[in-house]
């Protein structure tokens, strides 16, 4: 695209970010994008999205400003179909474009350019969008919808189910190299950050789904992680215990480096059960040494409730001569 069309008349030069992608709403009002891409970070370019508003996938040959508006406009109150026409309206190069949108209602718009480069197209179904462009097959975008349509779980697990069955179509024509997603919660909380349940990319990679099944299922385990912190701080130790564990079942301790078994073995103490406690400290210890470190300071918190205990611990981590 180097010299002057009728649908690129400025002639400039722009690089095709070749993407699938699927937008979705689930049941429970959450939002999500999903998107892979033989494009170095392409979660830096094509997911946007915001709790109660709306998630937009913008991809093909973007413009920067279409997610923010896109997102601007959704929170003003306009449907999808309305949004993208404005998106649209006046756009020199709209026959570059793909965009989907899904809207806090799950109404839903997607859109692909006839200049898209082959093969390339989009498939609007209840509550989500797919779009890709080039793709090794025109079967991608359908089977990403079938898998969707099919798939057990959150919508995470669903999301991520439809980027892999576009793998198994052949995907992107040129192979892969970098995955994201974001999935925010059905209601915004007042911070954006706490809104997103999951916002995770994988920048380079040579197999960027692989990688990103990996940072979902590390998540989950971090998620249950922090639930048992806020059980912690109000007291309630076995609700702590019992997230803390199902954490610790998530993952292995080498991926966390110690992380959930440290903090299971300290569930346990708090409620005088050390031989229990014994087991998931020797755990983590054996991840890092820093843990073994860190006991004592959990007095100061009231964590641990005393130095003797925190001595006792120490002692079933690293042995009584240490």
């Amino acid at each position: 695209m180097t010299y002057p069309t009728e649908q690129n008349p400025a002639g400039r030069w722009r690089r095709p970010i070749a993407t699938y992608s699927i937008v979705a709403r689930d049941q429970s009002g959450s939002m999500g994008v999903a998107v892979q891409s033989h494009w170095f970070s392409v979660g830096s370019m094509v997911p946007y999205i915001e709790s109660g508003v709306g998630a937009v996938a913008t991809q093909s040959v973007p413009n920067p400003s279409h997610g923010p508006r896109a997102l601007e406009l959704l929170r003003s109150g306009e449907e999808p179909a309305t949004v993208l026409e404005h998106l649209l309206e006046g756009d020199p190069e709209r026959a570059f474009r793909q965009i989907g949108i899904v809207d806090h209602l799950g109404r839903v718009a997607g859109y692909t350019g006839d200049s898209c480069i082959p093969e390339a197209g989009h498939l609007i179904g209840e509550q989500y969008s797919v779009q890709a462009n080039i793709m090794g097959r025109a079967s991608v975008w359908r089977a990403m919808a079938d898998a969707f349509e099919a798939a057990d779980g959150d919508l995470t697990e669903r999301l991520m189910t439809a980027l892999e069955a576009a793998e198994t179509q052949g995907g992107d024509i040129r192979g892969k190299q970098s995955a994201a997603i974001v999935v925010v919660r059905p209601q915004p909380t007042g911070i954006a950050s706490e809104d997103r349940l999951f916002d995770l990319r994988v920048e380079d990679h040579p197999h960027p789904l692989r990688e990103l099944r990996r940072l979902i299922q590390l998540r989950r385990a971090y998620i249950a992680l922090i639930e048992g912190d806020e059980f912690l701080s109000k007291n309630d130790f076995e609700a702590a215990l019992s997230a803390y564990q199902a954490a610790s079942e998530m993952v292995s301790d080498s991926a966390t480096g110690g992380e959930a078994a440290f903090w299971t073995g300290i569930a346990f103490a708090a409620r005088g059960r050390l031989d229990e406690a014994s087991v998931y400290l020797r755990r983590a210890q054996i991840q890092w040494d820093g843990w073994v470190r860190l006991v004592p300071r959990l007095t100061a918190s009231g964590i641990i409730s005393d130095d003797d205990l925190a001595e006792r611990l120490r002692i079933a981590m690293v042995g009584a001569d240490d």
